[in-house]
């Protein structure tokens, strides 16, 4: 036994472990070119609240406790926790306790049979049993590593969820009030468009005007309420797809409304980051903790690859009674004791544990070109979400002033209408070019806040 401890702890010298493990470098910038400070702080996370809107606070709380996704994600996440459990499970002994009975009965024919010793006889045992493998060259260790990577990449990828979900629950809430404002333009156009009909309806029996302008206005009238259903059946749509965001059940999705802030006119914020913020913030992105965490598991793999291609040690011991009557079974001279160790040393597998260790190389570098794709993503989105959120401020800006100079040409259109100058035509062309830039603008304000949304899912919240 001493020999045979001996040869263990000579062999442990010779280690398998793989060098501390170091996430990959990666060049980065140093910061971000943007220098414009944003108006208001999400330092605790919930980013959405730069938005400053009471009814979207609600909408993104009820989905973090409610979205079947987000109950996945947790789900995984203690699944990973109990899997890591049961691995570290693997460096503490294990002890059983056994008990049995057995009938016998022996045949005169075998070649050796004890004189003295009846044919038929039973037995009764009770036991304790103690098992543990000495884990020397860390197979088990490298397997408990493997799982705690994996657990804090299950724990990542849940926050990843979450931090899709607020963005798609944010952006799904602003494309409903951006329709609700759309509806509630065209409701007013429509019903402008109907008194200016009646007007000239009775300008038309009045001998006023021609019937050639009474069926344009006519035709306008009909193009105004025609653009309304669509606006509303997308409304249904998108309703309904919040509510499955918000994780409702069928009942309410069917019954049940989606509560919304109707403030109109309203005029974006400037979102953009920090000046000198350093890029080094975007590795907590939870998709990058996430895919380096997965690298972390796979070279750890590799050691638990490698670890099985040497002894293993195993040390048992059992403590117990055993007796030929159960009365017996406690009386004295009944005890036994057994102490055993053994090694096992594969010899010739086909070639199968080098291959398992071949997988586990194949599966790091996988791991790792995945990692650095990830990395990559990140940036572009970042840089994508940056630049779409100053230009669709650009754009509203831009469309905001294109509402204004229309307003005033329809008022002017009227005017010269009014005093003979123009015609009629003249007037619908310019009301229609202001439904469509107050369409627009509205649009754009929508695309702006889905912008900030993508910007703060970009940078990890």
């Amino acid at each position: 036994m001493n020999r045979l401890a001996l040869a263990a702890l000579l062999l442990a010298g010779c280690s398998t472990q793989q060098s501390a493990y170091q996430p990959p470098q990666v060049e980065l910038p140093a910061a971000w070119k943007e220098v414009a400070p944003a108006p208001r702080s999400a330092e605790d996370g919930r980013w959405w609240r730069v938005f400053q809107d009471s009814s979207l606070d609600l909408l993104i709380e009820e989905s973090f406790s409610e979205n079947k996704d987000l109950v996945v994600a947790a789900a995984r996440v203690d699944e990973a926790r109990a899997i890591l459990g049961e691995v570290r499970a693997g460096l503490a002994p294990s002890v059983d306790a056994r008990a049995g009975a057995s009938r016998q009965r022996n045949s005169q024919r075998t070649a050796i049979s004890p004189p003295g010793v009846p044919r038929e006889y039973s037995s009764y045992r009770a036991t304790v049993e103690v098992s543990y493998e000495l884990d020397l060259f860390g197979r088990i260790r490298a397997g408990a590593e493997a799982a705690r990577a994996e657990l804090a990449a299950s724990e990542a990828a849940r926050d990843a969820v979450r931090l899709a979900l607020a963005a798609e629950v944010a952006k799904s809430y602003f494309a409903l009030r951006s329709l609700d404002e759309q509806i509630d333009l065209t409701k007013r156009t429509i019903s402008l468009r109907q008194e200016s009909l009646a007007l000239q309806r009775r300008r038309f029996q009045g001998g006023l005007i021609s019937e050639y302008d009474l069926r344009q206005l006519d035709a306008e009238a009909a193009a105004v309420r025609a653009q309304l259903p669509p606006l509303e059946r997308e409304l249904e749509r998108e309703q309904a797809a919040l509510s499955v965001l918000l994780g409702r059940s069928p009942k309410q999705i069917l019954d049940t409304g989606i509560a919304r802030t109707a403030a109109f006119e309203e005029v974006p914020d400037v979102i953009v980051l920090p000046s000198g913020l350093p890029s080094e913030l975007l590795l907590r992105r939870p998709d990058l903790v996430q895919a380096e965490r997965q690298l972390a598991a796979a070279n750890a793999r590799i050691a638990a690859a490698r670890a099985e291609m040497f002894p293993s040690i195993a040390l048992t011991g059992a403590l117990g009674s055993e007796s030929a009557s159960l009365s017996n079974l406690f009386a004295g001279g009944s005890g036994l004791w057994m102490l055993a160790a053994a090694v096992t040393q594969p010899i010739f597998a086909g070639g199968r544990l080098e291959a398992r260790s071949d997988a586990a190389r194949a599966r790091e570098r996988a791991a790792l070109a995945q990692y650095q794709k990830a990395i990559q993503s990140a940036f572009s989105e970042v840089r994508t979400a940056i630049a779409a959120q100053q230009r669709s401020r650009e754009s509203f800006d831009a469309e905001s002033a294109r509402a204004a100079a229309l307003a005033d040409t329809l008022r002017l259109a009227r005017l010269r209408y009014d005093n003979g100058v123009a015609s009629q035509l003249d007037v619908l062309d310019a009301e229609r070019g202001l439904l469509a830039a107050r369409s627009a603008r509205i649009e754009a304000l929508r695309s702006q806040r889905s912008a900030v949304a993508d910007l703060f899912r970009a940078l990890g919240g």
